[in-house]
């Protein structure tokens, strides 16, 4: 008979405690959370089969684990665990063990993985912008907070948008998009095929699969709904938070689509700032306000989170609070541009200009970058035809 020999990695298991998964010891393979998580497939559920790999120190069954992605994080497990072992932790720990490796540099992970790696992310974007700001004022005559000729307060005057913004944040963002796509690749690379491919001409395309994905399961946030009613309020404010950013995304598309095409269109030029009433402006405010709505809602729910069953981790907090900070700064640089407080204006709108960037440039490296690994986890599984 052939043997088949472990060979555990005990430092991948401490990484993992230090990540969340902390609990994990604790766990004395009940199986209660496989029964109890209203999502997990009949056929090889999760997330006990982790919680086994985890305890043992099996670093590539969980790297390749594509329930790892499909999991929801609702908390049923973690809720009725009889042990606290917290299984929806470890999913949430391991992900972010996963992050960390998957896309390069590695470094950013490293920074992203601790809060001792925050001063680093903060200062990069805070030093580019800076050094944008000084060199913007001395072609306003040194001035560092500079008024338009009709005394408005015009951010452009510092942060050009044709040699400033727009090409750094479309190199930002375009960048990220690249390194998440390559992340993808290597993600399917990991992955074990459950069953024979659906290949084109037996079912649909895989761009098929992924318009049913966001069709059916990331327009209407289902799964949030199949993982119970107690779950309502995390819903709504997930709900909230992706539309908010539906919604700014298309002002920025029109606001910047304008900007370009009224240079050679001169009738659909869009010119900023806006006064209030202006249709695109009232959208924005909107999309603003939801964003705020979804941010406190998802914080406060965080917050009463009972520690025994299930805890927040730094990423967790990290891309709260980043998304705090983009919307408070972008709702403060609008205030006191109507307040016409010229200095407290350009400082706030400096900071939102840091961290919109940092909200964008290390997304692949942060929980954000878990939508788009999920869905392509949601549009693999499918093309396997696993439902």
């Amino acid at each position: 008979m052939a043997q088949c020999t472990l060979k555990p990695d005990m430092e991948f298991v401490r990484e993992l405690q230090a990540a969340g998964g902390e609990t994990l010891k604790k766990c004395y393979q009940c199986a209660t959370c496989s029964v109890a998580c209203p999502i997990s497939p009949a056929n090889n559920p999760y997330p006990r089969k982790e919680m086994v790999w985890a305890s043992w120190g099996l670093k590539d069954k969980l790297r390749t684990d594509i329930d790892l992605w499909l999991c929801h994080n609702c908390g049923n497990c973690a809720d009725l665990c009889p042990r606290g072992a917290r299984p929806a932790d470890l999913m949430g720990a391991a992900r972010n063990m996963v992050y960390k490796e998957l896309t390069e540099p590695a470094v950013v992970g490293k920074w992203m993985s601790s809060p001792k790696g925050l001063p680093v992310l903060f200062a990069i974007p805070a030093v580019l912008w800076l050094v944008i700001w000084w060199i913007r004022a001395g072609f306003n005559g040194g001035q560092w907070f500079p008024r338009a000729a009709d005394g408005r307060i015009v951010f452009g005057q510092i942060f050009y948008g044709d040699y400033t913004i727009d090409p750094i944040f479309m190199i930002t963002f375009f960048g990220a998009c690249f390194i998440l796509y390559k992340g993808v690749r290597k993600l399917f690379g990991m992955f074990k095929p459950e069953g024979k491919l659906l290949v084109i001409g037996k079912t649909k395309p895989w761009y098929m699969h992924l318009y049913d994905v966001i069709v059916e399961e990331i327009i209407t946030h289902k799964k949030f709904s199949e993982c119970g009613a107690d779950k309502s309020d995390r819903k709504i404010g997930h709900m909230a938070v992706f539309y908010s950013f539906v919604i700014l995304a298309i002002v920025t598309a029109i606001v910047a689509g304008g900007h370009w095409v009224g240079k050679v269109i001169p009738w659909l030029k869009v010119e900023t700032p806006m006064p209030l009433t202006y249709p695109i402006k009232v959208l924005a405010n909107v999309g603003a306000l939801a964003l705020l709505y979804g941010l406190g809602s998802l914080t406060l729910r965080r917050r009463k989170l009972n520690p025994k069953y299930q805890a927040s981790s730094f990423y967790d907090w990290y891309l709260l609070g980043i998304i705090w900070a983009v919307a408070l700064s972008g709702v403060l640089s609008q205030v006191f541009r109507l307040m016409d407080a010229v200095k407290p204006a350009f400082c706030v709108y400096y900071l939102h200009l840091v961290f919109v960037w940092m909200l964008f440039a290390y997304l692949p490296w942060s929980k954000l970058g878990h939508f788009v690994y999920r869905t392509a986890a949601l549009v693999y599984v499918r093309m396997y035809g696993r439902s």
